[in-house]
């Protein structure tokens, strides 16, 4: 079964950040669904991209998924992000650039008509589920 879920952030001193904890509480949600969906008995694998202005720090991310996990179906599950760099072209000159930091003009013509190709997104890739069903694993992995 494939699926590609956008979670959105609703945005301490103790712990992740309210940010991480609100984007990982989300993320949670759309777990529990489609875990239920697919009749799983557990969610062992979560993976998530994470561009490089996504406006997420990954260690918190994993430090808050640790946290909300206990408890829930998702209790042995192991967390995997893709941290992308941020992928900037220049509409004049079709030059790519990749960075992590936010690019103000084209390195190539100096143009500051760029356009963002990747790097702001923040997306649930895949999760991988323990079910009673078949053995195959395509059946037991959401995309």
């Amino acid at each position: 079964m494939n699926s590609s879920n956008s979670f959105s952030p609703r945005g301490g001193n103790c712990g992740p950040p309210m940010h991480e904890l609100s984007v990982i509480a989300s993320l949670f949600e759309t777990i529990e669904t489609l875990a239920g969906e697919n009749g799983a008995k557990a969610v062992t694998g979560v993976w998530i991209k994470a561009g490089a202005l996504s406006g997420v720090v990954p260690e918190l991310l994993e430090s808050a998924f640790d946290i909300f996990k206990q408890g829930t179906i998702a209790a042995g599950a192991n967390l995997t992000i893709k941290r992308p760099p941020l992928t900037i072209q220049c509409r004049t000159c079709r030059t790519e650039t990749v960075g992590t930091d936010f690019i103000l003009a084209c390195p190539a013509c100096s143009s500051s008509d760029l356009h963002i190709v990747e790097g702001t997104d923040l997306v649930l890739e895949r999760i991988e589920l323990e079910t009673d069903g078949p053995a195959d694993p395509e059946d037991t992995v959401i995309r």
